[in-house]
């Protein structure tokens, strides 16, 4: 397994270095990858999605910011600086074509992750992400093609929660956000969070 940094990128161009990545999984030519990045501003929504959870499509400065429509799980969601994004690129066939496994191992990685920093976090029931007493803290949202996933997940850091605001997040209306940083009261740097969630990951993931 390979964990690949690409720093801040836009979704498009993850979004094709995901699907040529699947590919080369699925046909054994590449080893199972992980791609830990940044997103500039940007709104995705799943394929069951209402984009009717976009509440606004600017920002409190006008500026337009895309909605990307695909091909994953989940509704509408927010992504941007200081949010770890990751999409892991694991060949269930080798992992006993369980999807539901897959979500249940990636939450508990995102917990792990998060204790490490001091925050307590827990899954609720019939929702598929991570939250704490004060609101949601990750979200995951993923598709799967040839029994390799693809898309993943998104912990905030230290991202700027205002945006979350534009938008009913997940499909849920008022659900508050949370990061890491908010919850803590100090400044975490996404490069600390990067190194923690690979040496848990592979824990749970091998």
């Amino acid at each position: 397994m390979r964990f690949i940094d690409l720093g801040c990128v836009s979704f498009e161009a993850a979004l094709t270095k995901q699907e040529e990545t699947v590919g080369l999984v699925a046909d054994g030519v590449e080893a199972e990858t992980v791609f830990l990045l940044e997103h500039p501003h940007v709104f995705t929504c799943g394929r069951g999605g209402d984009a009717g959870n976009l509440l606004t499509a600017v920002d409190w400065n006008h500026n337009p910011i895309e909605l990307v429509r695909i091909n994953r799980g989940g509704d509408v969601t927010y992504h941007g600086p200081g949010q770890l994004v990751g999409y892991p690129h694991l060949d269930l066939k080798q992992r006993n074509r369980d999807v539901h496994r897959y979500l249940r191992d990636l939450e508990q990685v995102l917990m792990t992750t998060a204790a490490r920093f001091g925050v307590e976090s827990f899954r609720r029931e019939g929702f598929t992400g991570v939250w704490t007493e004060r609101g949601k803290l990750a979200s995951i949202g993923v598709g799967v093609r040839r029994w390799v996933t693809m898309h993943g997940f998104a912990l905030n850091v230290s991202t700027d929660l205002r945006y979350f605001e534009l938008i009913n997040p997940c499909g849920m209306p008022g659900c508050p956000m949370v990061s890491l940083s908010s919850l803590t009261g100090g400044m975490i740097e996404i490069a600390a969070v990067k190194e923690v969630f690979a040496e848990e990951f592979r824990e749970v993931f091998g």
